[in-house]
């Protein structure tokens, strides 16, 4: 017989019920952060900075996130030293996204560990999954971007805006298309 609540087999990656009184708390508690992070004073950085400090797994020095921002549950997101995100990230953090440090995104990035079963009867018994998401340093995210779950960026690519990213990429090059495709390396 099965012991472990929807929540840890929610955080050790296998399929799970997100309909779950623990995980509905969990969500609820990133509702409510967001809620007031996405309606506080744009000038009160303090503000915003202790928001997403409690929110978020980690929230790296001089960072920014500028509202609107959502997410799943939040401590599963994690952001480096130095990152910018504008307008409009979205983190579904069932698993963990790994943001790293020099982080450039543009507006309505969408960063997706999400999954959900082909087959109709999983799906409908509303079982779900998720793969983790990492984005390494100084990697440069354009608008739109939507990274896929499992999906890995290496270090210092640049992925152009409206990319669909469906598989990992690697360090110093430059992506663009739906798929996402690398197109040539970074220069020095």
């Amino acid at each position: 017989m099965e012991t472990r609540t929807m929540r840890e087999r929610m955080l050790s990656g296998e399929l799970y019920i997100a309909d779950d009184p623990e995980l509905a708390r969990d969500s609820q508690r990133a509702m409510a952060l967001t809620h007031r992070l996405n309606s506080a004073d744009p000038n009160d950085h303090e503000l915003r900075r202790s928001l997403l400090t409690e929110l978020l797994g980690a929230f790296g020095s001089d960072s920014e996130i500028r509202p609107p921002f959502r997410c799943d549950y939040g401590y599963q997101t994690f952001v480096g030293a130095r990152t910018f995100a504008n307008f409009g990230l979205i983190s579904l953090d069932v698993a963990r996204v790994t943001i790293g440090d020099d982080v450039q995104m543009g507006p309505n990035v969408q960063l997706l560990t999400a999954l959900h079963p082909v087959a109709a009867g999983p799906r409908r018994d509303k079982w779900e999954a998720a793969k983790p998401i990492v984005i390494g340093d100084n990697v440069w995210l354009g608008g739109g971007v939507i990274v896929l779950p499992g999906v890995t960026i290496g270090e210092n690519s640049v992925v152009g805006a409206g990319a669909v990213v469906t598989r990992d990429l690697p360090p110093n090059v430059v992506a663009v298309g739906n798929p996402a495709r690398v197109i040539r390396a970074v220069e020095p």
